[in-house]
């Protein structure tokens, strides 16, 4: 009988031995098929969620997919927002780009296009229901701002920075009264005179117009241009202050187009 016994226990311990066999090589050929038991053992434990620069590139994106199409689903007027503040991002990438690769053409198309729209803003102002725009005069506008004012601005504000290239107070000051007494008068008086001319104005009209004209013109710049160029001196980039100069003076263009199509000085 204790014979017996000792060979029940001897096929036990062979069998079990066996069935250890079996699940170690099914382990190492199936390492995704793993006991329920060692399953629910390592899932019983609390999950931790790395921060996301440690995790997976893959596993971040599609979190950030997914916070996205919940954050849109649950505000349409949200969601519409980022995308007008992306595509507001998108066109300040894309104009800044245009202005490193092509400075002088960018900044003159931007002066052309802002000369237009104040001209246009203008004759709407001023004209009676019944009138036409001219567009003659537009034309004129938009070709002085892209033949010269463009170009003029470009290389003002560069020959500026590289003159008083800091952006303290003082320089500031020293900047902003160059502009007032040397680049403003003389963008008014070829302004003027360029307009008159090729409206058809003789040498002499043209002086009995900057006679009339350029004082008030110039007294108005006064009021308005300092506050414009202490701005953007003190906080713009060389590069973009022709972009905010030219912003600054749609306003300005209303007026002075309204100011070139008076008529012939008496």
């Amino acid at each position: 009988m204790s014979s017996a016994f000792r060979m029940n226990s001897a096929k036990i311990s062979h069998v079990m031995g066996m069935q250890r066999h079996f699940m170690l090589v099914n382990h190492v050929i199936h390492p995704i098929k793993t006991s329920s038991f060692l399953y629910n053992t390592v899932h019983s434990k609390p999950f931790i969620r790395l921060p996301h620069f440690f995790r997976k590139p893959r596993e971040y994106e599609n979190s950030l997919s997914l916070f996205c199409s919940s954050f849109c689903s649950s505000s349409s007027s949200s969601s519409s927002a980022v995308a007008t503040s992306l595509s507001k991002v998108g066109f300040v990438s894309w104009y800044l780009g245009m202005i490193k690769s092509w400075p002088i053409l960018t900044k003159s198309v931007t002066s052309s296009l802002i000369y237009m729209g104040a001209d246009l803003s203008s004759q709407t102002i001023v004209r009676e229901s019944s009138e036409g725009f001219d567009f003659m005069r537009t034309s004129r506008m938009a070709g002085y701002g892209m033949i010269v004012l463009g170009p003029s601005l470009h290389f003002w504000y560069n020959f500026v920075s590289k003159l008083f290239p800091r952006r303290d107070l003082f320089s500031t000051l020293k900047k902003m009264v160059l502009g007032q007494t040397i680049y403003g008068p003389a963008m008014t008086v070829i302004f003027l005179s360029l307009n008159a001319h090729l409206q058809g104005e003789t040498g002499s009209e043209i002086v009995a117009r900057l006679k009339r004209d350029f004082l008030s013109t110039m007294l108005g710049a006064i009021m308005y241009w300092p506050i414009c160029d202490f701005i953007t001196f003190k906080f713009i980039p060389v590069n973009l202050q022709p972009l905010i100069t030219n912003s600054f003076s749609f306003l300005w263009t209303v007026y002075m187009t309204y100011m070139a199509s008076l008529e012939k000085a008496a």
